[in-house]
């Protein structure tokens, strides 16, 4: 009986130790976005990641600052500073998974992040297989 055990504890440990080489690497920090439009912090928020906006660097002239293309009437009035618009990052091995809101739209969209080795963020929103990309750069 003592040898069955032991053969069985060898491979769940080098299973559990093969699983913890394919996590994320970590997002957490703040993010200039694309472009350099914005400000973004992706931050804990309960048991997942979320990103918040924390300024708009680069505002397009005689568009709104504010959330208008929402689909909730009543957000439509609330500023596009301070709205969260990566939420429920969870670890799905090589990537983070979860759902990106796109103010400039009003559309969400399933996401995926994941850290290039250059130290960039490759930042995906995705409609079934299809994604469009963005890369973050690291706030300095």
């Amino acid at each position: 009986m003592r040898s069955l055990r032991t053969g069985f504890a060898l491979p769940i440990a080098l299973l559990m130790t093969a699983g913890g080489a394919h996590a994320a690497q970590p997002i957490t920090g703040q993010w200039v976005t694309q472009g350099g439009k914005g400000l973004v912090e992706i931050a804990p928020c309960g048991r997942a990641l979320c990103g918040k906006i924390l300024k708009i660097l680069k505002a397009d002239p005689g568009k709104p600052t504010n959330d208008v293309k929402n689909p909730d009437p009543g957000l439509r009035k609330r500023p596009i500073t301070g709205i969260t618009i990566v939420s429920g990052l969870a670890d799905a091995g090589s990537v983070w998974k979860g759902r990106i809101y796109d103010p400039t739209s009003g559309k969400t969209y399933d996401s995926k992040v994941s850290r290039n080795a250059d130290g960039t963020l490759n930042v995906a929103g995705c409609v079934m297989i299809f994604c469009q990309s963005q890369t973050w750069t690291p706030a300095r």
